[in-house]
């Protein structure tokens, strides 16, 4: 990837999470977390299923309106700003599940990554730069993408989704279902992704291989915070190692 790719960082916080209450039917699921997102960093967001995680990625969207607090991006109050013009404002998700268009190729999905864009030469060099980092999409680009392994399925939910140029890159449970080598490959990517400037949001359950590659993390259990901090402070955490990394003291 050439250098143009990466940002120039004009926030010290680019994204950040104040006293956020979201309910459901009544029921809290997010109970006033903060969370704080400093440009090109790696954050990891570890919990349960059913802690939190997926609210607080929807709340960020907008896919989930808040009852209190504030979001904020760049200065901007997020909460303002529709879901569906989320990716001008350099924000991109990967979502759980990959979400890939089954029934169009693996060319043509990429292409739908960048449907915000009209700088063609610019989509291609970022096209190809997919391309290096994913070589079985560049092998498989005619393919149609529903016949796609998962693991490769979640290599071309990444592409597509760099293919808008994001500033912010979030990513809901990129290693669910997946094989453990296939995991692997997959967090190596990330990280050449962040060494290219892009910040990233990880939401995992997979807490020992988020943590490894988190410049910081968060855990966050029935919708509260319960412990932050760097993501080598948190594998050494006792309370993380026995509740997240199947180590029992």
């Amino acid at each position: 990837m050439n250098g143009s790719y990466r940002p120039t960082w004009g926030w010290t916080k680019m994204l950040e999470i104040n006293n956020l209450v979201v309910a459901y039917g009544g029921i809290q699921a997010l109970k006033g977390i903060n969370l704080t997102v400093e440009p090109g960093k790696i954050v990891a967001l570890i919990g349960a299923n059913g802690a939190g995680k997926s609210t607080t990625l929807k709340s960020i969207v907008g896919l989930v309106k808040p009852v209190s607090g504030s979001i904020s991006y760049e200065g901007k109050d997020l909460l303002k700003v529709p879901t569906k013009d989320m990716v001008r404002t350099g924000i991109t998700l990967v979502p759980e599940g990959r979400k890939i268009f089954p029934d169009l190729t693996v060319l043509e999905n990429l292409k739908i990554g960048a449907y915000c864009r009209n700088d063609t030469k610019e989509i291609e060099k970022d096209r190809d730069w997919v391309y290096e980092l994913f070589p079985i999409l560049k092998e498989r680009n005619w393919q149609l993408a529903g016949t796609l392994s998962g693991g490769e399925q979640q290599m071309l939910a990444v592409g597509r989704s760099l293919m808008s140029r994001p500033k912010l890159l979030m990513m809901d449970e990129p290693s669910l279902g997946l094989a453990p080598l296939i995991v692997k490959n997959i967090f190596s990517i990330i990280k050449e992704i962040h060494s290219q400037g892009v910040t990233i949001l990880l939401i995992e359950q997979n807490a020992n291989v988020s943590l490894k590659i988190a410049d910081k993390g968060y855990v966050i259990e029935t919708g509260m915070i319960k412990l932050e901090g760097s993501g080598q402070e948190l594998l050494v955490n006792e309370e993380v190692k026995k509740a997240y990394l199947g180590e029992a003291h």
